[in-house]
């Protein structure tokens, strides 16, 4: 089974079913008052193709309700968002020069670029980001849950945009991405079908690019916008996508110039070290933070037998070095993830909080205490373990190693994608898995899905899979998906960690390092968080 099948897991998982409706971002009161600046480049080559790869073929080019796989890589190049964002996650100007946060977290006020103009030449307005947002709200599988407390979206000018909240959402300011909240023409999509629309195939926005053609196989065409309002970018005249599914393919066209760059590790992760010792081609490991693509995890039954019992899933933590797994299954691109949160979300991660050290002799006690003894065979139960791809298939066979050291007998069971998502969320039919998940740039946004009680849905992909139910997590949770004042917030996302550190309803692993591969000729593509999901304004050849 190919690498293909890990990445379209976690752009599968980025889709977000399932959020639930619940960011120092956006702070009650806070208003937006310093940007920054990306000044031009030296030594830059004005004109030129561009090609970036991509592992799946997206859908759509427009992510307005659809943000299925590949389609947060092209659509902000054609279509923006109000904001883009660093690589500390601060919001920066896109549609959006400005903006204050009242104080109790109830309206949202930003103010808008003067002179922009969609594609098609009509001036934008506060009209189109009115509709965008509600559109967002109303139809995008996570929108619906980011913008629930969305009442309405005032325009009291054509370059004012209100958005009034029925409670607050202290995570809103940081999902204004054009890859998670695109803004589309509100004359090109009101009172038509969102998804069905054509616009979604041959997209108008504000962006640097303006489509040119998509051939379906192959490739995306966008040229240089040269009524842009960003005056000079961007840089380049021509960006092609081309989608290549097969990672070894992907690599050789890295490696002969075929392309120019790729991002989420589009290569073999065992090929890395020989690429980037080519002379022309590089790596980038920023630009991941804002969609936080794989932390990998153990995940438990919990109506299973055996893992129902907190001492057998306290056993199996303690039977684990996390260090061997990033060497083998990752080839050390990556950190070792202990708790629900990942390390790369450094404003919730608690590295204070004590999880099960690698211990053999402390596992075997807590099977003894549990009560299962080791049986004449030295087997005190057998288990199996579902993982469908490359990447998890090498966490299984060291899991199945070093539990059969405390005896549990494992037999690992691989399969493809679309069986492994049935077996585990529509018929429950697992022990236990391993399995990367996207965390996005906030908790609230990203992980509370998996550990909130009331998200146990059977049948809908990355929920609360493990049917974990505690009350004390249920309420912190829903806490800090309102909390406006940041310190509280941290520490209610704290004690939640805590609870899990203790619980163990799911083993946190490795917070695996996503790659961007690209030739050393290419500048600009790497300017923030969003990595080569943002507009590619500033992507240019290096004279």
């Amino acid at each position: 089974m190919s690498c293909v099948n890990r990445r379209q897991f976690h752009l599968f998982a980025l889709a977000g079913f399932a959020q639930p409706v619940a960011s120092i971002l956006g702070l009650p009161g806070a208003s937006a008052t310093a940007a920054t600046a990306i000044p031009d480049p030296a030594g830059i080559q004005r004109g030129g193709t561009v090609t970036l790869i991509s592992a799946l073929e997206p859908p759509t080019l427009v992510g307005i309700v659809n943000p299925a796989a590949g389609t947060f890589i092209v659509s902000p190049k054609a279509v923006e968002g109000l904001l883009w964002y660093d690589f500390n996650l601060q919001p920066q100007p896109q549609l959006a020069t400005r903006w204050q946060v009242s104080d109790d977290g109830l309206r949202y006020t930003f103010h808008l670029r003067e002179g922009v103009k969609w594609h098609d030449g009509k001036p934008f307005t506060s009209a189109d980001v009115a509709f965008s947002i509600l559109a967002v709200r109303d139809h995008h599988p996570r929108g619906r849950a980011t913008f629930a407390s969305v009442r309405e979206v005032q325009t009291p000018d054509a370059l004012t945009a209100v958005l009034v909240l029925e409670q607050p959402a202290p995570f809103l300011l940081t999902a204004l991405a054009a890859a998670e909240t695109p803004i589309v023409p509100r004359h090109l999509y009101e009172g038509k079908d969102l998804a069905s629309n054509p616009v979604n195939s041959r997209p108008v926005g504000t962006g640097p690019f303006i489509f040119k053609e998509w051939v379906k196989g192959s490739h995306v065409i966008y040229e240089r916008n040269p009524d842009y309002w960003d005056a000079g970018r961007p840089y380049i005249d021509r960006l092609v996508v081309r989608f290549i599914k097969e990672p070894s393919v992907a690599a050789a066209a890295l490696e002969s110039g075929a392309a120019d760059l790729g991002g989420a590790t589009p290569v073999p992760i065992p090929d890395l070290d020989r690429l980037k010792a080519i002379p022309h081609l590089a790596i980038d490991t920023r630009g991941n933070e804002y969609f936080n693509h794989s932390t990998t995890r153990i995940e438990f039954n919990l109506d299973n037998p055996y893992f129902r019992h907190q001492k057998v899933r306290q056993a199996v933590a303690h039977a684990i070095d996390r260090e061997v797994i990033l060497r083998t299954a990752w080839y050390g691109y990556g950190e070792a993830a202990p708790g629900p949160i990942s390390p790369i979300l450094k404003a919730f991660y608690d590295p204070a909080v004590a999880y099960p050290a690698y211990d053999l002799r402390r596992a075997e006690a807590l099977l003894d205490e549990a009560g299962f003894p080791r049986g004449i065979d030295r087997v005190r139960f057998r288990v199996t373990h579902d993982v469908f791809d490359a990447n998890a298939n090498r966490v299984a066979q060291y899991l199945r190693q070093t539990l059969g050291r405390i005896g549990i007998e494992v037999t690992v069971r691989l399969q493809e994608f679309s069986t492994y998502i049935k077996r585990v969320y529509t018929d429950r039919d697992f022990d236990f898995n391993n399995q990367g998940m996207s965390q996005l740039f906030d908790p609230t946004v990203g992980i509370q899905r998996f550990y909130w009680s009331k998200n146990f849905r059977p049948g809908v992909p990355f929920s609360n899979g493990a049917h974990y139910q505690n009350a004390e997590v249920d309420r912190l949770l829903e806490a800090a998906a309102i909390e406006n004042d940041p310190a509280r917030r941290k520490q209610l996302f704290a004690d939640f960690q805590r609870i899990i550190a203790e619980d163990v309803p799911t083993i946190g692993l490795v917070a695996v390092r996503q790659v961007t591969v690209f030739n050393r000729r290419i500048g600009g593509h790497t300017v923030g968080a969003e990595g080569v999901s943002g507009n590619f304004a500033h992507i240019h050849l290096k004279a």
